[in-house]
């Protein structure tokens, strides 16, 4: 079993408040398909090749994203299987809390269902 190491909420608050911007989350799910320049970024998500660039960054210096030079391009990818799994997570709490039906009264977000932590003993594949 793996042991995850001892993280303060500030430090994990950071991660999901990157997660949270729809541009970067944009960029992250473009390279979750497979490696990608700049450009192949900004035509996948529509996204100003500016924009890409900034958040690419911002990324990369959060360890989300890795980036290799390639001739006269700089080809990113996600930083390894921890960021996959972290998107992979993600599509399985929404799933869950679309089947819930429910949204939060307080903030208004969807709730999630009770099963929605749970997990087969492959990470990687959906319920």
């Amino acid at each position: 079993m793996v042991v995850a190491p001892v993280l303060s909420t500030e430090q994990i608050a950071t991660l999901f408040r990157g997660l949270a911007d729809t541009a970067r989350l944009s960029c992250l799910l473009a390279l979750r398909e497979r490696p990608r320049t700049v450009g192949e970024v900004v035509a996948e998500t529509g996204l100003s090749q500016p924009n890409v660039s900034k958040h690419l960054a911002c990324l990369r210096g959060c360890g989300m994203v890795a980036a290799e030079r390639s001739g006269r391009f700089v080809v990113y990818r996600l930083a390894g299987p921890q960021v996959e799994q972290v998107l992979a997570s993600a599509q399985l709490l929404l799933h869950d809390a679309e089947e819930a039906g429910g949204s939060c009264p307080y903030c208004g977000s969807r709730t999630i269902g009770p099963g929605a932590a749970q997990w087969e003993e492959n990470l990687w594949q959906p319920r």
